[in-house]
């Protein structure tokens, strides 16, 4: 018995990663608004002392949410506003339980396990896995990164500045952003663009709105001339908008370089939640001051292919609410698309560190860490190179980039769940039953969204409205029998000792030591039946944007 556990914990020393973890990933909480000591306590504080601490926590939360409200974002809220003035108001209600819950999980997976979302599913999903999961990652957030220039173009045109000069020099403020050597000044720097965000006020307020629509549409489910095909797409791309695969990769990564520990939970939840608040009354104050621009009484313009794109907009809001909306809107958009570019790029460096064992963290300089700064300037420069070339169809792009994200989803938020439901991970955080079933249903209700989007964009006569009836039906379906699974795997479960220790200071052990997840049927098909989705989905989109872009249909 003693030989055989000895030969055990050869095999796991052996399964050591060829390239340590990044030791910078540990030491002082350096936040843009202090710092904490490695080995201060976090309880018994007073309120003064938790809100000073709150100040130095908070970051990648807020960060992540505001990057949401990114050229795409701030283009689609837009459009629910001219096109269906504030009747799509209460959507906005469902994406803070998406958020909030997505977002809590991997940044619980950060504190506990000190390793970003790339290492974790290729330690504990194998190499193919994690390949699929990466490449994607890799292929979406490079397209992305192009929407925001796209964006970033689009509002310097408003002010007369051409792509040429607007998109490089984009880039190099994104690049000088990040290579700072120092993570509080670059948190610094993001907080001083994220201040743009609160641009949407004063658009809101210049196109005066009225209170009882808003409060009114807030409360009332509805859609401004009747639920049809047009309303129910942009009711999806709405909610689709709001959790996308980079956000989970990013939120976790920069939790671990931040350096936050598991005793200090509590305070990253909490910056989570004061994001959730910030994108969403963002998006309403977009929605709000678009509608009230074109309307008076906020109703749509009565037309659902009003909305073109972010420059037309503007200078239709310039027609109808005055010079100062639109020149508003057009510096909003540009900020937006910054920081969601910033934020992008930053998760796919993070991802290409954990993928290739490189360095990866902000706390190191351009000569600790070449590989990893590189990484991101390339990034940055590729996109910028890409949105420049005459003759690149920039709207079908973005629009096959949203419908992209939506495939890509599922299988992100499913690669999530599992990774919370993993007591060699998470031990005593691993995620309770109640959450688990509200985890599921809001991984069920973005799958809908998903195959929603997806096919209307193969299929545009199809009756989106019908289409989502019996999605939701055959969820609640599947749902059922996931519950009556997990309730009969969980019995079978021997009692776990990890699960009564103290959370404050439980974490992850060394990767190499963990045993190696047991092989279970139902998790290989549930992956292997996203992952084909995807596959199908991906190349239905591919031949459908290719014969766009030659002028079919």
């Amino acid at each position: 018995m003693a030989q055989e556990k000895a030969r055990r914990a050869d095999a796991k020393v052996a399964r050591v990663p060829k390239v340590p973890l990044d030791g910078a990933h540990h030491g002082d909480i350096r936040g843009a608004f202090g710092t904490i000591g490695e080995h201060d306590p976090a309880g018994a504080r007073s309120w003064r002392r938790r809100l000073l601490a709150l100040a130095v926590i908070i970051g990648p939360g807020l960060i992540v949410m505001v990057g949401d409200n990114d050229a795409g974002g701030v283009s689609t809220y837009a459009a629910a506003g001219q096109n269906y003035g504030t009747s799509l108001l209460w959507t906005l209600l469902l994406l803070i339980p998406v958020l909030i819950v997505n977002q809590e999980m991997v940044a619980r997976l950060g504190a506990v396990s000190g390793v970003g979302h790339g290492r974790l599913i290729f330690e504990r999903f194998g190499k193919i896995w994690g390949r699929f999961a990466v490449s994607d990652l890799f292929v979406l957030n490079f397209l992305t990164i192009a929407t925001e220039f796209i964006g970033i173009s689009l509002g310097a045109q408003y002010f007369g500045v051409p792509a040429w000069v607007a998109v490089p020099l984009a880039g190099l403020v994104l690049v000088g952003i990040t290579v700072t050597g120092r993570f509080e000044t670059w948190e610094r720097l993001m907080f001083v663009l994220l201040f743009g965000n609160l641009l949407c006020i004063p658009l809101m307020l210049l196109s005066h709105p009225t209170l009882g629509p808003v409060v009114q549409h807030f409360i009332v489910p509805g859609v401004e001339g009747g639920f049809k095909s047009d309303g129910v797409l942009l009711i999806v791309a709405i909610v689709g908008t709001t959790v996308t695969p980079w956000q989970l990769f990013f939120q976790q990564s920069n939790v671990v370089d931040k350096r936050i520990t598991p005793r200090w939970i509590p305070y990253e939840r909490a910056d989570t939640v004061i994001g959730t608040m910030v994108v969403v009354m963002g998006a309403t104050a977009i929605m709000v001051g678009t509608a009230f621009a074109f309307s008076r009484t906020g109703g749509g313009v009565g037309n659902p292919n009003a909305f073109t794109n972010a420059y037309d907009l503007a200078n239709s809001l310039k027609a109808h609410a005055g010079p100062a909306v639109g020149a508003i809107f057009s510096i909003l958009l540009i900020d937006a698309s910054v920081v969601g570019a910033s934020a992008v790029t930053l998760c796919t460096s993070y991802a290409f560190g954990d993928t290739f064992g490189i360095r990866n963290s902000l706390h190191r300089s351009w000569r600790e860490a070449k590989s990893f700064y590189a990484t991101f300037t390339a990034i940055v420069t590729l996109a910028a190179v890409f949105v420049l070339i005459p003759g690149v169809p920039l709207g079908l792009v973005t629009t096959a980039v949203q419908a992209l994200a939506g495939v890509m989803l599922p299988s992100a938020c499913l690669f999530l769940l599992f990774l919370c439901n993993d007591r060699e991970v998470l031990g005593p955080w691993v995620n309770r039953p109640w959450f688990n079933l509200l985890a599921a249903l809001i991984l069920g209700f973005l799958l809908v969204l998903s195959v929603i989007l997806v096919v209307s964009t193969i299929l545009p006569g199809i009756d989106v409205a019908r289409l989502l009836v019996v999605l939701v039906a055959v969820m609640i379906v599947g749902l059922a029998v996931a519950i009556v699974i997990n309730v009969r795997a969980r019995r079978a479960m021997p009692p776990d000792p990890r699960l009564d220790e103290d959370r404050e200071t439980w974490r992850m052990p060394s990767l190499a030591l963990l045993n190696q997840p047991g092989k279970s049927r139902g998790r290989l098909l549930a992956l292997c039946a996203v992952r084909g989705y995807a596959i199908v989905a991906m190349v239905s989109l591919l031949v459908k944007t290719i014969v766009a872009s030659h002028g079919g249909h």
